[in-house]
């Protein structure tokens, strides 16, 4: 199998890259562009915790194939801070106490942006749907579903 020519965006700057066919995007976010935000828990898609969004949708880098996303832009955790300010969600995170070991929370902000870019009025079953497939083992989500909830409030 031979290597493969990509372009895809993250965060804003586009990259081309020579990747192997089995690379995954999680492993060309952190160890070629050293995005480490996105955290690698599972490596199966089951945990979120290196959740991207992907052309405006939350998916498992884990389980993406860097080819697959040739021309794609994708957005991390590191790519929602902009000039050295937090993202709201980020804020909300914080002041909600939504942040407690802080492994899923790259995962969980992902989500959240996702569902909020998409519907900026969620209910809380639309967030608790959004955010399911992200595992968090310290919060009980309730400090994260007020998170976001904050945001639909705040607007």
């Amino acid at each position: 199998m031979s290597n493969i020519e990509v372009t895809i965006t993250v965060n804003g700057t586009k990259h081309r890259l020579t990747v192997g066919p089995k690379e995954r995007l999680l492993d060309t976010l952190r160890e070629r562009l050293h995005l480490t935000g996105t955290k690698e828990g599972c490596g199966v898609g089951e945990c979120g915790a290196c959740t991207v969004i992907l052309d405006g949708e939350a998916v498992h880098s884990c389980m993406v194939l860097t080819a697959q996303a040739d021309g794609s832009e994708v957005l991390t955790v590191e790519g929602l801070e902009v000039d050295g300010r937090l993202h709201p969600l980020q804020e909300a995170f914080i002041k909600h106490h939504a942040v407690q070991c802080g492994f899923c929370t790259p995962g969980m902000l992902m989500s959240a942006k996702a569902l909020l870019d998409k519907n900026p009025n969620p209910t809380r079953e639309e967030i608790k749907t959004a955010i399911e497939g992200n595992l968090c083992r310290c919060t009980g989500y309730e400090q994260i579903i007020e998170a976001i909830e904050s945001i639909i409030e705040g607007r």
